[in-house]
């Protein structure tokens, strides 16, 4: 058998571990070799001059939503969003597909769905509603990722939120597993008392979703979340954590040993509590998107390592669902998934303040969109990473690029918050396993070959 590689990515600076000037050789749909430029031959080549070759994004919190609300969003509509931000693995939540995946079969009902019509690599989490070992250990044997759990109202009433009784034997059970458990930090009891507070006043505008919703909401929660993890023995990931000050509890509880990450989102990074004025319900999620001052606290925090990764939490849904006049009536989500890695780095950009040159402020986008949530939910290194043996996962981008993201290039079903935004920084080119599949020079018609990933028996925390 012939060793000459089948594609060459020649040209780029290649961001992974370093910046370096590289051919990027690809065999098998993995990486053979990185070379120096012309060192070695290729069936075909890809001239990437002038661009960055990035690892593909690991976005680790999606709703792809199907089976069940395909009409919201489905693994084709999605995956394409994904792929035309630069995100070739996504880890899809429990959660909004019908039914959620709480077992073995319907674990096996949603990777069918996804193997049918995805373009990019996926993972699977299940769902954590109460601590029963059989469901768990179905979800463990087939690969899940993790679990994930509520600890307040999911907005779907087939997927329970975890009594607080009920949070450490969940927690222990989860672990007994080998899961790591991703966490949806709000407390129910002060929602329901400030949101009563806020509609009793007859309000119903985007601000009185933010008043009913307050920090304390969410630092209370990830207190408890992280106490019930240290007496569980559990490992665990708060998801889109939108309050500075939950951060607070999340830096003590690692001091004490428990074994936590963090995530926040683009939105609230992006956005501000004017924009939500602006946008109303299409900017609605829980938590709720802040005020400029927690904005560019979450900005510190990331610059300073004590956010570990960032993911888009695309939720979108039917535009009916966001009609409603009143806030609290419409559905609360936002789609995210395809403005991830340009939103961040078009951030990281301005709020760096000229500390980071262009290398290294990559540098610092890829280790949190993909090596970070890679190594924390066990695809390291197949993923995130462009290292000889990994999965030929690349992203060729334009770092200098600015543009603006225009509604006909939106992928996603839902309304997409982001159309209007410029951004800096641009996805010249996806691929996954060596196969183009986003190219915004020509329209690029796949099938769907989006393959499984297991989740790591043992994550990196």
């Amino acid at each position: 058998m012939s060793d000459r590689a089948d594609l060459a990515i020649r040209g780029a600076i290649v961001i992974s571990d370093g910046a370096y000037p590289r051919d990027v050789l690809i065999r098998e749909g993995r990486i053979s070799a990185l070379v120096e430029a012309g060192a070695a031959s290729a069936a075909r080549e890809i001239d990437a001059r002038g661009l960055l070759a990035l690892p593909g994004m690991v976005d680790a919190h999606v709703h792809f939503n199907e089976p069940g609300r395909t009409d919201w969003e489905g693994w084709s509509s999605g995956s394409r969003a994904a792929a035309a931000g630069g995100t070739t693995t996504v880890l899809d939540m429990p959660l909004n597909s019908v039914p959620p995946v709480l077992d073995g079969a319907s674990f096996d009902m949603k990777k069918a769905a996804a193997e049918n019509a995805s373009i990019v690599d996926f993972g699977l989490w299940g769902g954590l509603v109460d601590a029963d070992p059989a469901s768990l250990g179905e979800l463990a044997e087939r690969g899940a990722v993790g679990v994930k759990a509520f600890l307040c109202d999911s907005g779907v009433a087939e997927f329970p939120a975890l009594h607080e009784q009920d949070l450490v034997p969940a927690l222990r059970a989860a672990a007994n597993a080998g899961l790591v458990v991703a966490l949806h930090c709000e407390d129910e009891t002060l929602v329901r008392e400030a949101t009563a507070r806020v509609r009793g006043g007859g309000r119903h505008d985007a601000a009185a979703w933010v008043q009913s919703r307050p920090p304390l909401v969410e630092v209370r929660a990830v207190a408890a979340a992280c106490a019930a993890a240290r007496e569980a023995g559990a490992r665990i990931h708060i998801v889109h954590v939108s309050a500075i000050e939950a951060l607070g509890a999340v830096g003590a509880a690692r001091e004490m040993g428990t074994d936590v990450t963090v995530e926040t989102c683009p939105h609230y990074l992006t956005f501000d509590d004017d924009d939500l004025a602006r946008h109303g319900a299409a900017l609605k999620c829980a938590p709720p998107i802040r005020d400029a001052r927690n904005r560019d606290g979450l900005w510190r925090a990331m610059l300073q390592g004590k956010i570990d990764f960032v993911a888009s939490d695309h939720s979108p849904c039917s535009r009916e669902l966001k009609a409603p006049g009143d806030i609290f009536g419409a559905w609360g989500g936002v789609a995210g998934a395809q403005s991830l890695l340009s939103a961040v780095f078009s951030g990281v950009a301005t709020h760096a303040g000229g500390a980071l040159d262009m290398r290294k402020l990559a540098g610092f986008v890829v280790w949190r969109l993909a090596a970070r949530p890679a190594k924390r939910f066990g695809l390291w290194p197949r993923k995130g990473t462009i290292s000889q043996g990994s999965d030929a996962d690349i992203v060729l981008f334009d770092p200098d690029r600015e543009w603006t993201l225009d509604g006909a290039a939106s992928q996603t079903r839902g309304i997409d918050p982001y159309v209007g935004r410029s951004f800096r920084g641009k996805v010249v080119r996806t691929l996954v396993r060596g196969r183009t599949i986003y190219n915004e020079r020509e329209t690029v018609t796949n099938p769907a070959r989006g393959r499984f990933i297991r989740g790591g028996e043992v994550a990196e925390g």
